[in-house]
Formats: structure tokens, sequence, C-alpha cells
């Protein structure tokens, strides 16, 4: 435990070093960052007792067997998906925004991680997008369904809850809305083999790329305005990740603040627009905002505790 936290540490110290020479460092400390995710009064748990990002699975299909409530006649569930927001931007948090809403209308927020394994134990699987959203789509970590970085196809000896779901007639159809390629568009994307193996099955489950996240953010309206909308429905904005990337991974840093608020703009649309369906009040909706990382600096991908703390936030 010892030798894991004083790696971790080592490793903060050089990259926070490389931060300041690059002028991309928001005086990003180990310390200063903890405290203010613990800080938050919004989280039910600490980073100590954060849960594995692979519970989002475990709650989804939970949801999905769980007896239908009185009154409602049908379920439904979503997760909206901010890819590389760390979990004290959760500090910005609004009532106007998705995660401020579902707050104040009965939702909760737990602290998780990525990675494999929780701060300060050394991590078994890279910070990265597609191990991290293919940990929640699964259920296992990269040692079972293989996606160990991006660029690394996924075989369909692990298939998603997007397929399973759909097969197995727990649900009538899915849909999965991106704007990276690297999900499902390029040769070497995460779900290439899935994306094949639902066409060959004759699946109603959706795989759509957008150009942007304006672009994801109407297919997914589309989706939910229909009267019939996709019973499970996985989204990713790129907002925070695209912020970071471009000057630095900090919710002190405005660039990211602005993302993240981005990001809770567009999510609340989405919500908004499924509060507006004409048979909503017979529906048993499942609504998750969460994360795949978070970044140190203007990359992820390591073991430091500001790129691997994430959360889930549920209704």
């Amino acid at each position: 435990m010892f030798f894991s936290k004083f790696i971790c540490v080592l490793v903060t110290f050089f990259m926070s070093i490389g931060g300041m020479i690059t002028g991309t460092y928001f005086n990003d400390k180990t310390d200063a960052y903890i405290a203010n995710v613990e800080s938050i009064e919004a989280f039910t748990n600490t980073i100590d007792t954060a849960v594995p990002q692979t519970d989002v699975y475990d709650i989804i299909s939970q949801h999905f067997a769980a007896p239908l409530p009185e009154g409602k006649t049908v379920k439904k569930a979503i997760v909206i998906g901010y890819d590389g927001c760390r979990a004290d931007v959760l500090s910005l948090v609004n009532g106007d925004g998705a995660i401020g809403y579902l707050l104040a209308t009965g939702g909760s927020a737990e602290l998780s991680y990525c990675g494999g394994a929780n701060y300060p134990m050394l991590n078994t699987q890279k910070t990265k997008t597609a191990p991290g959203w293919c940990s929640m789509l699964t259920g296992e970590w990269a040692d079972v369904h293989g996606v160990t970085a991006n660029g690394v196809i996924k075989s369909n000896d692990t298939l998603t809850l997007l397929t399973t779901l759909v097969e197995d007639g727990t649900i009538d159809d899915s849909a999965f809305y991106v704007s990276w390629d690297g999900h499902f568009v390029n040769l070497n994307s995460t779900y290439i083999r899935e994306k094949e193996y639902i066409e060959e099955k004759g699946l109603d489950v959706t795989f759509l790329d957008a150009d942007d996240d304006a672009g994801t953010l109407t297919n997914t309206v589309a989706d939910i305005s229909s009267a019939d909308c996709s019973d499970f429905i996985f989204l990713t904005f790129e907002h925070t990740d695209h912020a970071g990337h471009d000057s630095g991974f900090c919710f002190t840093n405005p660039e990211y603040a602005e993302g993240f608020a981005l990001a809770e703009a567009d999510g609340r649309q989405i919500i908004n627009a499924i509060e507006s369906r004409a048979t909503y009040a017979q529906e048993d909706w499942l609504i998750i905002v969460t994360s795949d990382h978070g970044g140190f600096n203007t990359e992820h991908g390591s073991l430091t505790i500001q790129e691997r703390i994430t959360f889930i936030v549920t209704r």
C-alpha cells in the first residue's frame, strides 16, 4: 500500500512539473484535489469508499430486472456520459444543468473510480476513453473485456448491455450516440465487431456517429422525442475531454469549467425531452450521468488520483 501510494505521488509530482513548464498547470495538487472533492456535499461516499465504474452495468441491469412500479407500463434507461469529466467539477454544479437538476429532484451522486483499482492502489487499467466506457457497458475490467487502450477492438466474447438486453428480450431496442470515431467508426474501433454481430443477428440496436456534440444531442433528442423511443440509450459528450486536452483538466481552468457547463446544458436538454414525452407518466426512467475518466494537465491514461476518480449520478 505504501509503495503504491509513493509511486502515485511521484508520478503526480513529475506530471505537475511538466504542467508548470507548459503553462497548463492550475495549482492542481493532490491534497487540494482530495479536499475539494470531499467537500462536495452531494457525494454520498468518500474517495476511500468510491465504487467501481463497473457498477453502472449493475445499476442498469437491476433497473430492468426489477418489477414495474405501480402505474408504470414500461422501463427506460439512459446514460449521459461526460467524457473526461473530473469529479471535482461537481463543485460547479448549479440548478440549471443536468446534474444539478437530478440532485434537486431526488437523485444521488456517488464517487466512483476507473483504472481497475481505487487510489492509492496501482491502477490495473489505463484511464483512457475506450476502457472506461467499455467497463461500464460490460460490467468488467480490461482483463476480461480485453480493451486495454484506445484503438483495441473488443471481442464478442464480452458483449455490451446494448446488445445483450435486446438479444435476451429484456428490452425491445437500444441506441448508442457518439461523436468520437474510436467507438465504432474506424477499422480499429472498440465496438466494430459487436456492430457487425448486431447487424448479422438483425438486432434492433442503433449505433450512430455524429460530427460533434451538437450532432449527438440532436440524434439523442430525436430518438427520445419519437413515440416509441429506444428502451436503453447510451451517449457520450466530448465537451470536457476536448477542453481538458486543449488547455488543462482542472475545474479552476475557465475553459474546462465552460466545457462542463456545456455538457450540463446539453444533458439538461435531454432530460427535458424525456420529461416532455406524452407517455412519460407511464414510463419508469433511470437516468445516469457519469464519466469515463478524469485528467491531469492536458492528458489522461495514467495513475494520478485526478485521472482515476469519477462519479455516478442517478435518478
